[in-house]
């Protein structure tokens, strides 16, 4: 399975998701899964924090749902993964049979499953791995350049 995805692809996958599962996500505002998780949220994506540890607690004006089983009334289209690889299979698996809704598995830099990555692929979810939304969406929508970076992405906004 390769890890090479075109930007039409990412792009389409950013353009069509309306909510994420944030599966990992921390309340503490330095830990990476927080600061993405409100950057999406602050780009007009529904984000529901997802985390046993701060079940309960509010993060980004949602409840923190313990796992899971909790999102079955939730319309969620992306199942974004802060875990370690090692992790990735049952989070898959209760993806694929709770969340009817369900557009794609998106892994964080640094986490991959090849079998659960194909397992998903087969139930019709597109799969990401080993890449982040928030840098993929500051790439692709021009964000990245009013930080000085060049995207490579043409556009008339700076």
């Amino acid at each position: 399975m390769s890890e090479t995805y075109s930007d039409e692809l990412l792009r389409s996958v950013l353009k069509r998701t309306k909510t994420i599962a944030c599966i990992g996500v921390s309340t503490n505002p330095v830990r990476p899964s927080h600061y993405v998780a409100r950057y999406m949220g602050l780009r007009g994506y529904r984000v529901i924090p997802v985390n046993p540890v701060y079940a309960g607690q509010e993060l980004f004006g949602e409840t923190v749902r313990g796992d899971l089983s909790e999102l079955k009334d939730d319309s969620v289209d992306m199942v974004d993964i802060f875990r370690r690889s090692e992790a990735v299979p049952p989070i898959v698996e209760e993806s694929l049979s709770l969340l009817s809704g369900l557009q794609t598995i998106w892994m964080q830099i640094g986490v991959r499953h090849a079998d659960a990555a194909s397992r998903a692929e087969a139930a019709g979810v597109t799969v990401i791995q080993n890449r982040c939304p928030k840098i993929e969406y500051q790439r692709l929508f021009g964000e990245l350049r009013k930080g000085g970076f060049n995207t490579g992405i043409i556009s008339s906004r700076l």
